[in-house]
């Protein structure tokens, strides 16, 4: 993982990148983590530096774009939103993907933000969902719309 360029943000920015860091580096299957706003966009990743694959030729995540990682959260996001809708079965909290070769997990963090996990098909799928638990309940009370407004930010300076 690349560290994340800290420099100049807020203690609750630098405190978020040091989560994040942190579940990628500690538990073991995971590929590559992100957050993604209500909105879609990308507000925190593991690997910041790597927006596109093409250009680094690095394959450890889908694609190997943390991009198409808050893509796929994003759509996740939104698709099983809607069918709690259709069900009245109230709001999301997680969804888990299992596939052949991986799989990717995602969490509500706080209106609407979303925390996604794309690991190896042979990970402790509750050892993630425990760590990822874990980042939300630290990371859903300082995810302010000021924070995330300068996670974007961040985010867009380091393409």
């Amino acid at each position: 993982m690349t560290a994340p360029i800290t420099f100049g943000l807020s203690t609750e920015a630098r405190n978020l990148h040091w989560l994040l860091s942190n579940l990628v580096e500690e538990v073991p299957g995971v590929h590559s983590v992100t957050v993604v706003s209500s909105d879609g966009l990308m507000l925190l990743s593991s690997d910041p530096g790597h927006q596109n694959a093409q250009v680094t030729g690095r394959q450890d995540g889908p694609r190997g774009s943390s991009a198409d990682l808050a893509t796929i959260v994003s759509g996740i996001g939104s698709l099983t939103v809607g069918a709690a809708k259709l069900m009245d079965g109230g709001g999301v909290k997680q969804t888990m993907v299992a596939m052949d070769e991986g799989s990717v997990f995602v969490m509500s963090i706080s209106d609407g933000s979303l925390l996604g996990v794309h690991a190896t098909p042979d990970c402790d799928m509750g050892v993630i969902a425990y760590h990822m638990a874990l980042f939300v309940g630290r990371a859903g009370h300082v995810l302010t719309p000021e924070l995330r407004s300068e996670l974007r930010k961040s985010m867009e300076s380091a393409q």
